[in-house]
């Protein structure tokens, strides 16, 4: 029997995540996205997900600090190539810029490796807009000194609690290249850049930008349902909602809804999505009764970064930052297994040869 898109297709045995896509739950190491998300730095659970995959791993504070130190380490290494790198889209500056990175598999590997992203993209972003880059900061949290680096301030324990929020979600397509170069006991930056080309693609995570686009059309229209139901009636695809695993709400949504609530001057444009959101629910379920498509994490991911400070195309390349934690520890994972990823495919001839 033939699985195309692997769906339920059980590939590997994993203690990082887990994704009940019928209960509407994201359990990341034990823990319920809840109990982490807001609650917990972005190095306390890139920590969380290291144990037991990276000899050395130091505790928590001392891995903070480290990371801080790994930012800095990257900075160097890289700060003479950014305005090449600037030239490219972000996304492609920052892949280009990690590929720099050593490709080893130790505990300084990953740790230059979740620096990068937090490094590149405010560089780049700042190069692009005609301003100096600024150099990290170690003494700061991983989100705040991202923050810094862009120039910005106030979204600091938004962007920390997004960073966790998407710092790992099962076998997704990203995460899964990522894991078939580790089983080849290729390096964790290869792994890294896998996982890297996978997530650049926009069915898995290029859509958030895409929110900003359908709000402001809406805005501009000055009727959310009318707009809404004219979008559905065209076959359009309304951003933000429905998810290929889950039957119900996405929990990483309400995460970040909480935390874009939290920041200063968000308010109107908050309670505006909020307005959007329930009537492109209603608007689905009357068109759309036989399938479940409720609000997914890009709805919220799209205001919260706007908020920050990130402009949208460069939404993904800050996905990578959080979900560079998965990637590095998935690619432990699948790596200490010493078994190479290797499925069959079905030979279907041509109709000329059967001829």
């Amino acid at each position: 029997m033939v699985h195309n898109g692997l769906d339920d297709v059980v590939v590997a045995e994993t203690v990082l995540s887990d994704v009940d896509g019928a209960a509407g739950r994201l359990t990341i190491r034990g823990f319920a996205l809840e109990q982490l998300a807001g609650q917990r730095s972005f190095e306390a659970v890139a920590h969380l997900l290291f144990e037991g995959f990276l000899p050395a791993l130091p505790g928590p504070d001392a891995f903070a600090r480290q990371l801080g130190e790994a930012r800095r380490a990257v900075w160097h290494r890289v700060e003479p190539l950014l305005p090449a790198l600037a030239t490219r889209p972000v996304y492609d500056g920052m892949r280009v810029g990690t590929a720099l990175l050593d490709d080893g598999t130790d505990l300084a590997s990953a740790l230059a490796l979740l620096a990068a992203p937090a490094v590149l993209v405010p560089a780049l972003l700042r190069l692009q807009a005609g301003e100096a880059p600024i150099a990290p900061e170690p003494g700061l949290g991983h989100a705040a000194d991202v923050v810094r680096m862009l120039g910005k301030s106030g979204g600091e324990a938004a962007l920390d609690c997004y960073l966790v929020t998407v710092c790992d979600h099962g076998l997704n397509a990203s995460t899964f290249a990522a894991r078939v170069v580790a089983s080849t006991q290729a390096g964790l930056a290869s792994s890294v850049l896998a996982g890297m080309g996978a997530l650049k693609g926009p069915l898995h995570g290029g859509a958030p930008g895409p929110v900003l686009a359908m709000l402001d059309a809406i805005a501009a229209a000055g009727d959310a349902e009318a707009w809404l139901r004219a979008a559905v009636d065209d076959g359009e695809r309304l951003m933000g909602f429905g998810h290929r695993i889950y039957r119900t709400r996405d929990p990483r949504a309400d995460a970040l809804k909480a935390a874009v609530r939290a920041l200063p001057r968000t308010a109107g444009r908050v309670a505006f999505a909020e307005q959007v959101e329930a009537t492109a629910l209603a608007v689905l379920r009357q068109h759309k009764p036989g399938r479940v498509l409720e609000t997914n994490v890009e709805f919220y991911t799209a205001l919260l970064l706007e908020a920050v400070g990130f402009p949208a195309d460069a939404f993904t390349a800050v996905f990578a930052m959080g979900r560079v934690a998965g990637w590095i520890a998935h690619a432990r994972e699948q790596a200490l297994t010493g078994r190479l990823i290797r499925p069959q495919s079905r030979y279907v001839p041509p109709a000329s040869a059967a001829a």
